[in-house]
């Protein structure tokens, strides 16, 4: 899965823009579930309570999951745009990658 679109686009078509904000937006998600496990390493090194630690683990977890759907969903847009792309992932695989992370 690719999150620029494999053809040449002008920045100003629908295509690259909402390629680049599904980008944006997985890139954030990443950086707060990274932040995040740095919390929850941090909070085990220091022997916080297991329920501060078990909190701070459902918010990475959530955070990445989050990322994950968006990639999927990304890809799934492609694919509905463009189905005959060389990189086009096929309906059976997008199901086997979202059912990964199920």
């Amino acid at each position: 899965m690719t999150l620029e679109p494999p053809r040449e686009h002008n920045s100003s078509e629908p295509d690259a823009e909402h390629s680049a904000e599904a980008k944006r937006k997985i890139v954030n998600r990443l950086r707060r579930a990274h932040g995040q496990l740095a919390a929850v390493i941090s909070a085990v090194e220091h022997d916080h309570h297991c329920r501060d630690v078990v909190q701070q683990l459902a918010a990475v977890s959530k955070a990445i999951d989050r990322a994950g759907y968006l990639v999927i969903s990304t890809a799934l847009q492609e694919c509905l745009s463009d189905p005959d792309a060389p990189d086009a992932a096929t309906p059976r695989e997008l199901e086997r990658l979202f059912l990964s992370l199920a």
